[in-house]
């Protein structure tokens, strides 16, 4: 429509000069400046539509974070409501956790077992080295009675037999000696090997054991607001991630950016470029002042791929007949003042209208001029969604 009241003015100079003249109006003598009307008006139209792309896709994504338990059993407490804003950390829910308990003073109790195991090694090695000192003593003092025995033997003063049991009791004390010294390295091995291999599976054990109790209170991993909690107490808890026992919708990063998305027709790729500006409006933004209603914003990434034409492997082969539906050029695009993003509506959607600025020349700046047409249109359709009362996309009540 505006289109073609901009391109009128050869039919309104026609007409005048036939007025002028006093000559009737006619199919015939206005048929030029009809085609000529008609001409600039399709080439406006395309030159607008074309270097101006709109979307009527626009859409402010998020996500959402299902909560379900890490282990089964009834629920015994619910400690948060629907709607109530929540941080991380916070206690969520409660399960059944007697077990896990009785678990958990198991793993603690093995840890009094090795203390025990310990002092007892201890107490061992000490009388294994008292062994070894008695042993090592019992050993001189019959190694003594062996050299003499050897001696009196020599001067003919003792007899062979003396002899053979000084060396049969050097013999026997050498085996005793022996014995206390594996006994001493056998108690060493227990305090130095199998203690601390024991502690290290009874510490194993208990943390496994917290782990356990502790996936009986589910708690919330970020900060949002707590929403469709559908579960009281005495309820089972659900392990299944499709069948949550609440959802939190996160709050948006301060971190991050907000980013519109938008689908372009696959034809204005190579009319939209990163860094091209852009206007938004949403939905949940427009009011009858019409403050914070037309947003400027800007082109920021083009997705690389169109995600229709992804093929994921399967079983069967796949024809590409099938795939009729065309996708569309996903866009993200930032808003230029960062303050109004804290008035925008998580999964609202809205129109998105670029513009194109970055052709040089006379004739770029008559088409960068153009894109006033298109900014007025989208203040017309903000004006005809809200008295209609329906959306920015023509659906609504």
């Amino acid at each position: 429509m505006i289109e073609l009241l901009l391109t009128s003015f050869p039919a309104i100079f026609r007409y005048y000069q036939l007025k002028r003249r006093g000559e009737a109006m006619t199919v015939w003598n206005m048929r030029t400046a009809v085609f000529l009307w008609a001409f600039l008006a399709f080439l406006l139209f395309v030159t607008i539509f074309y270097f101006h792309p709109k979307s009527y896709s626009g859409l402010l994504p998020y996500r959402t974070v299902s909560i379900v338990a890490q282990t089964s059993g009834p629920v015994t407490e619910v400690a948060v409501r629907n709607m109530q804003r929540v941080s991380v950390g916070d206690l969520l829910f409660r399960i059944e956790n007697n077990t896990q308990k009785a678990a958990l003073k198991q793993a603690e109790a093995e840890f009094d077992k090795i203390t025990a195991a310990a002092a007892k090694a201890s107490d061992t090695l000490k009388v294994a080295e008292a062994s070894v000192a008695v042993s090592s003593a019992s050993l001189d003092k019959l190694k003594g009675d062996l050299e003499n025995a050897q001696a009196l033997v020599a001067r003919n003063s003792g007899t062979r037999e003396a002899v053979r049991l000084a060396e049969s009791s050097f013999a026997i004390g050498e085996a005793n000696l022996a014995s206390a010294q594996a006994q001493q390295s056998l108690a060493q091995a227990e305090i130095s090997q199998t203690i601390p291999a024991q502690r290290k599976a009874a510490e194993a054990a208990l943390e496994s054991a917290k782990v356990a109790l502790g996936m009986t209170e589910v708690r919330s991993f970020t900060d949002g607001v707590v929403t469709q909690l559908a579960m009281s107490t005495g309820s089972p808890a659900s392990t299944l991630i499709l069948s949550p026992a609440m959802v939190i919708i996160p709050d948006r990063p301060n971190d991050l950016p907000l980013r519109i998305t938008a689908g372009f027709p696959q034809v204005a790729r190579s009319a939209l470029y990163e860094g091209m500006p852009a206007e938004i409006s949403c939905d949940t933004n427009i009011g009858l002042s019409f403050s914070n209603t037309v947003l400027p914003a800007r082109v920021r990434h083009i997705q690389p791929a169109i995600a229709t034409g992804q093929i994921v492997p399967g079983g069967q082969l796949i024809d590409l007949s099938q795939r009729v539906t065309r996708g569309s050029l996903l866009v993200y695009l930032e808003l230029e003042h960062k303050d109004q993003e804290k008035i925008m509506v998580d999964g609202t959607g809205c129109i998105v209208q670029t513009y194109t600025n970055d052709l040089g020349g006379f004739t770029g700046h008559l088409i960068a001029a153009t894109g006033v047409v298109k900014a007025v249109g989208l203040r017309l359709k903000v004006w005809g969604a809200l008295i209609a009362g329906i959306g920015l996309a023509g659906g609504g009540h």
